[in-house]
């Protein structure tokens, strides 16, 4: 019998290569709102971090997120996504 493939992506934070399920996605969606994605299902343009405030707070420091999403964020929203990150 043949193995499942893992999906690999990379923390934005870390930029360490980890197994999908670890990391919590970060989204953009087609309105332009970011949101944290714990289901990896919302529609948009996603980017991965681990789930510590570690790693999400070097990709905000980097501005490794608004690479991503190819535009400047709010500091209101790094602020819910903190506050989202502390629910876990």
């Amino acid at each position: 019998m043949q193995q499942k493939k893992i999906p690999m992506r990379k923390c934005t934070g870390c930029n360490e290569m980890k197994p999908k399920k670890e990391l919590v996605r970060v989204v953009k969606s087609p309105e332009g709102e970011i949101s944290m994605d714990l289901t990896g299902k919302k529609s948009g343009r996603g980017a991965y971090v681990c789930r510590s405030k570690k790693c999400l707070s070097a990709a905000i420091k980097a501005k490794r997120l608004e690479r991503a999403f190819e535009c400047s964020i709010p500091e209101e929203v790094y602020v819910r996504l903190e506050g989202e990150m502390d629910g876990e």
